[in-house]
């Protein structure tokens, strides 16, 4: 999982270091809203503003997380 979620984001925001562990750090609203888009539509999860935290999206582990965590809500 944690490998098809990285290249779906890389495709869609190549300028980002999905390798670095202040992930968030480099993301502008844009990119945090392309994230949590492109999550919801490959799992068919319900993404909200309240999951665009730091903590969320710090680091491809993090995001790799809500995911499971969010599939595992449904």
């Amino acid at each position: 999982m944690k490998e098809k979620i990285r290249e779906m984001l890389e495709d869609a925001l190549p300028l980002v270091d999905f390798d670095s562990d202040f992930l968030f750090s480099e993301l502008d609203s844009l990119g945090v809203t392309t994230i949590l888009m492109k999550l919801a539509d490959e799992y068919g999860i319900e993404m909200e503003a309240s999951d665009a935290t730091p903590k969320n999206l710090k680091s491809l582990d993090s995001i790799v997380s809500l995911v499971e965590r969010k599939i595992s809500e449904k």
